[in-house]
């Protein structure tokens, strides 16, 4: 087996705390084809599908992939930015302001970078350039507040699928969740009633997040439990009793059980039960994306004002707002502690330097190391 070592090293190189956040992913383009790379990728991971592999092989390639791309790649032309998708849109600006704040404790110390479990930017690639850049301590935060198996741990195996082939390994260091981090919460207090300030606030609160099939949760999987408890701590946070807020489930695929209530059940039959205005929140979401652009605010919105609703108002996700980047830097900071600041000044650069080489002339005199 290869081992990947740092391309042309010295000891001159400056030792960098590094952090990487990293979402879900996103296709290159809004194509089929795009999409069909996508999606075969995403869909392969068996922390995502736990379904035999020989049996979901012929499924996902003899049935899904020669249908839904097509169909996918319609959805996503809805959404496209010039600059990409939302969701790598929105990852790029919340990195850029954590890497922001970061750099005015630590200076360059410090190199942030975001990456993409699924599509690109990926994970190896930019660990590629974090270790290139000098990366000897890493912390690594996945945009996932609320923990699966089929998104925290997933990529924790991207992660240690490219550290089983480098020489190198970083310090490192891995949050898997923050459901009921307080400024996580508090960020999003502040988000709502910020909305509700500018647009008013409805009946009730829909707090909408993406599902897993219920196998997963009979199977231990803490993400129902996490989930209800962030809406919980949100809830109580915005002084709501039980009445005014309810947690909702969205984006199922498949014909197997998901965890419920769903959300497109839920607003095609809140109208009928006399309730007519509603607010609709992703806690789950870090970043607005296919998901919460056309499947929430357009989608659902459809169902619930064909059904009789009034009002429906969509609450943006956090995506690189101030409070969410204050609340990310904060669980940064304290993932941080007891990482001392590498010392690169220098005469420190060059005198370590020169201790390695004098090192190697004594131990190896004439060879070329």
């Amino acid at each position: 087996m290869r081992f990947k070592g740092s391309e042309n090293f010295s000891h001159k190189q400056p030792d960098k705390l590094g952090v990487l956040v990293t979402n879900l992913g996103t296709p290159d383009a809004p194509t089929p084809s795009a999409l069909r790379r996508y999606l075969a990728e995403f869909l392969s991971d068996p922390r995502v599908v736990e379904v035999p592999r020989p049996i979901w092989w012929l499924v996902l390639h003899g049935i899904i992939l020669r249908i839904r791309p097509r169909r996918s790649a319609k959805a996503y032309a809805g959404v496209w930015q010039p600059e990409g998708s939302p969701l790598l849109i929105h990852t790029a600006k919340q990195a850029e302001g954590i890497r922001d704040s970061l750099k005015k404790k630590y200076g360059q110390n410090i190199v942030v970078g975001f990456a993409m479990r699924y599509g690109n930017p990926s994970v190896p690639k930019v660990l590629d350039e974090m270790q290139q850049q000098g990366v000897r301590k890493l912390l690594v935060v996945p945009l996932y507040p609320q923990y699966s198996a089929s998104t925290s741990a997933s990529t924790f195996d991207a992660i240690a699928k490219d550290f089983m082939g480098r020489r190198w390994l970083p310090d490192f260091r891995f949050v898997s969740h923050y459901p009921d981090y307080p400024p996580y919460i508090e960020a999003m207090a502040r988000h709502i009633e910020a909305h509700w300030a500018n647009h008013g606030r409805n009946e009730k609160l829909i707090l909408s997040y993406h599902g897993v099939p219920l196998k997963y949760l009979q199977k231990g999987d803490p993400y129902h439990c996490e989930c209800h408890k962030t809406s919980r701590l949100l809830a109580e946070r915005l002084g709501l009793s039980s009445d005014d807020y309810m947690t909702t489930f969205q984006s199922r695929f498949g014909r197997e059980e998901w965890l419920k209530p769903y959300t497109d059940h839920t607003l095609k039959a809140l109208p009928g039960q006399g309730l007519k205005s509603i607010d609709v929140f992703c806690p789950g979401f870090s970043s607005d994306c296919l998901e919460t652009i056309e499947e929430i605010n357009e989608e659902n919105r459809d169902y619930f004002m064909e059904a009789g609703g009034q009002s429906f108002s969509y609450i943006p996700a956090l995506n690189a707002t101030p409070g969410h980047i204050e609340a990310l830097v904060k669980l940064i900071e304290e993932n941080l502690q007891g990482w001392a600041l590498p010392n690169n000044e220098a005469n420190e650069l060059e005198a370590r330097a020169q201790r390695a080489d004098n090192r190697k002339k004594a131990t190896y005199p004439g060879r070329n190391i």
